[in-house]
């Protein structure tokens, strides 16, 4: 069964989410790129108001979008969302050479990081192949631009269905995300990854307006097979 990760930028969302039937509670700024930080003080909030109310979800935090040139910033910020107590650290991993030594130190870092392959431009296969051969506890693919479609308008689904399988055979969690909707459910089970990312598909609007609790509750739902009565517009 795919589990429903869901993205949220304060400690309301963060309830709203987890109450919704989120699987796994994602901290970021949506109005700050694909993934966008919260401030260390925001996330470290939202993780003890999570754990006071007695709700154990995974939670992971983006540490905002860096370049694979600003490699030095890259590990401050890991180190500095890590110690906010989340479960993982999502890094964004952009094509090019530069992304191999940034894999590397991340896979040498004091935090369980997840690395997220950016997918506007395709995915490289044989940064896949290196990330894989790390000790990452899971992988990720996702879009940059949310306005240029989903994550199966920028790639093919064998290309997706390839990189679930390289990451599964290596005994790795793989998410997929990026602009996903209550549509590409039957896709995603399909393919079945064991968590996929949302935001805009929960939201009353786009993606930086508020969480919807029909919403949450209706995916959640619909990903976990189970049937539901709540009309989406």
């Amino acid at each position: 069964m795919t589990r429903m990760l869901v993205s949220v930028r304060s400690v309301d969302e963060a309830l709203i989410a987890a109450r919704g039937g989120a699987d796994f509670i994602d901290l970021k700024e949506p109005s700050d790129g694909a993934l966008g930080g919260l401030p260390v003080a925001t996330i470290g909030a939202i993780v003890g108001a999570l754990r006071a109310h007695g709700i154990g979800l995974p939670v992971s935090a983006t540490i905002g979008d860096l370049p694979m040139h600003a490699l030095d910033r890259i590990l401050t910020q890991v180190d500095a969302v890590g110690a906010c107590g989340v479960d993982y650290v999502k890094v964004g991993i952009e094509r090019g050479t530069e992304a191999f030594a940034v894999l590397d130190a991340l896979s040498a870092c004091d935090w369980p990081v997840v690395p997220v392959f950016v997918a506007d431009h395709g995915i490289d296969a044989a940064l896949v192949a290196h990330a894989c051969t790390l000790g990452f506890p899971a992988l990720m693919a996702d879009t940059a631009d949310k306005l240029a479609g989903s994550l199966f308008d920028a790639l093919p689904t064998a290309d997706l269905r390839a990189f679930v399988g390289r990451v599964r055979a290596s005994g790795r969690l793989v998410g997929l995300a990026g602009a996903l909707r209550m549509v590409h459910v039957p896709l995603l089970q399909s393919l079945a990854p064991d968590f996929a990312g949302f935001r805009s598909a929960v939201c009353v609007a786009d993606r930086k307006t508020a969480l919807c609790p029909q919403r949450l509750v209706a995916l959640a739902a619909s990903l976990h097979g189970e049937a539901v009565e709540i009309a989406l517009a």
